[in-house]
């Protein structure tokens, strides 16, 4: 099941709540009690490791993005 996290309105905590897809953005009062609470956006790496640099851009002509941006498009 996955984990959303929330953050409190009055007090500031910061909780987390493990709970379906489909009940993600339904109310959650917070650890002490208060109903002012707002779903925080999560971000979540997939693959890779903290240590590895991320890529440099490549450099010369063409520049751009998507799959024109390698000379694949003619």
């Amino acid at each position: 099941m996955p984990r959303y996290e929330y953050r409190c309105r009055t007090c500031g905590d910061t909780f987390e709540l493990s709970r379906p897809m489909a009940e993600s953005s339904d109310p959650a009062a917070c650890p002490s009690g208060h109903d002012d609470t707002v779903k925080l956006l999560s971000t979540v790496a997939v693959g890779g490791s903290a240590s590895s640099p991320a890529p440099a851009p490549r450099s010369g002509g063409g520049g751009g993005g998507g799959c024109c941006g390698g000379g694949c498009c003619g």
